[in-house]
C-alpha cells in the first residue's frame, strides 16, 4: 500500500475522534471518505497530513512515516482543507508562486507549472485577480491548484466541491478523476452521488470507526443481505408456488390479486424462470423491476440513519 493508515487513534479529552482505524490506500486509487458529522473524517486528513499528530498509531506514505519523517511527507502531500485558506488580497496569480516558494520549488519549475495548474482548474481568466474578487467557486479552484503546486503523490481533499454550481462540480469531479490516474487521492463529501461518480472505493466511518471498506460498485449491496423484485400480472389467479420453489427464492409476498414482490438472495435471477411460468400459465408481466439499493441507503444503515 503507498498509504497505510496503522491503528489510528486521536483522543480529546474523555473523547476519542478516531478509533483504531486501520486502511491503505494504492497509487491510482481514488478514495471517497464518507461517514455523519463528527465521525472522524477531517481529524483523520489532518494527522495524514502532518497537521496536527496522532494519539496512537502511525501513517506511512511510501517508505516514509508521519513521527519520523514529517517533512518529507509533507512534500508528498497535497491538501485541501475543508475551510480553504487563503490570502484575500493577493492575486491568484502571486499566491500559486508564493505557495510553490513555500514549497522551496525552483522558479524555472514554477513559470512551467504554474500556467499548467491555471488551466487544469479553469482560472485562466481569473489569475490576475485579487483573490478576494472571486466567488466561493473560483475560491475552491485556487486551493486546489495550492494542493498540486508541487506535483505531489498523494491527494488529500476535504469537501472539495463545497460552494461549487452543478458546472464547477462536474468541472472538479473531472479534474480529481484525471489526477487520480497516477496519484493516491483521498477525499471526503457529504455528497453521496459525487463520491459514486469519483471514487474507485469507499470507506465509510461512524463514532471514528470504519464500518465498510468496499469498491464503490458493491457498496450499495450492503445496505441489504436480500434482492427484491415487483411483479403485476396482467389478470387473477397465479400460481406462486412455481416461482417460490425456486433455489435462491426466499419469500414471495402477494400485494393483491395482481401484483408481488419476490425476495431473493443477491446473486439468484429468476426471470428466465419467471417468464417460463408466466407463458405455461397463459399470464403477461405487466410489470418487472428490481429494487435498487443505492449508496445512500448503505450509509444511511451504518450509521444510523432511520
Amino acid at each position: 500500500m503507498f498509504v497505510s493508515i496503522e491503528h489510528l487513534s486521536k483522543v480529546y479529552g474523555t473523547q476519542k475522534a478516531i478509533d483504531d482505524l486501520t486502511f491503505g490506500v494504492e497509487k491510482g486509487e481514488i478514495l471517497g471518505f464518507l461517514g455523519p458529522n463528527g465521525a472522524g473524517k477531517t481529524t483523520t486528513m489532518k494527522i495524514i497530513t502532518c497537521f496536527m499528530p496522532p494519539t496512537e498509531g502511525n501513517v506511512r506514505i511510501g517508505e516514509y512515516n508521519i513521527q519520523e519523517h514529517p517533512l518529507e511527507i509533507r512534500r508528498k502531500v497535497g491538501y485541501l482543507p475543508e475551510h480553504n485558506p487563503l490570502y484575500l488580497d493577493m492575486y491568484v496569480h502571486e499566491f500559486l508562486h508564493f505557495a510553490g516558494k513555500i514549497q522551496q520549488l525552483d522558479k524555472h519549475f514554477l513559470q512551467k507549472r504554474i500556467p499548467e495548474l491555471i488551466e487544469m482548474t479553469g482560472l485562466q481568466r481569473e489569475q490576475h485577480k485579487k483573490i478576494g474578487m472571486l466567488s466561493k467557486g473560483y475560491r475552491q479552484r485556487v486551493g486546489l491548484s495550492q494542493a498540486l503546486i508541487h506535483d505531489p503523490e498523494v491527494l488529500i481533499l476535504d469537501e472539495p466541491t463545497t460552494g461549487l454550481d452543478p458546472n464547477q462540480i462536474i468541472e472538479i469531479r473531472h479534474l480529481i478523476r484525471d489526477v487520480g490516474k497516477n496519484k493516491t487521492v483521498i477525499f471526503s463529501s457529504h455528497i453521496l452521488s459525487e463520491v459514486e461518480a469519483v471514487a474507485t472505493r469507499v470507506i465509510i466511518i461512524n463514532r471514528g470507526k470504519i464500518v465498510a471498506d468496499s469498491p464503490t460498485q458493491e457498496l450499495a449491496n450492503l445496505a441489504t443481505e436480500n434482492a427484491q423484485i415487483h411483479v403485476t400480472f396482467d389478470k387473477k389467479g397465479f400460481d406462486i408456488q412455481a416461482i417460490a420453489k425456486l433455489a435462491g427464492v426466499i419469500e414471495m409476498k402477494k400485494i393483491d390479486d395482481f401484483r408481488f414482490v419476490i425476495r431473493t438472495q443477491h446473486e439468484t435471477e429468476i426471470r428466465k424462470e419467471l417468464f417460463e411460468a408466466c407463458v405455461k400459465q397463459h399470464f403477461v408481466m405487466m410489470e418487472l423491476s428490481k429494487e435498487v439499493f443505492t449508496l445512500e441507503d448503505t450509509f444511511r444503515k451504518l450509521t444510523g440513519g432511520q
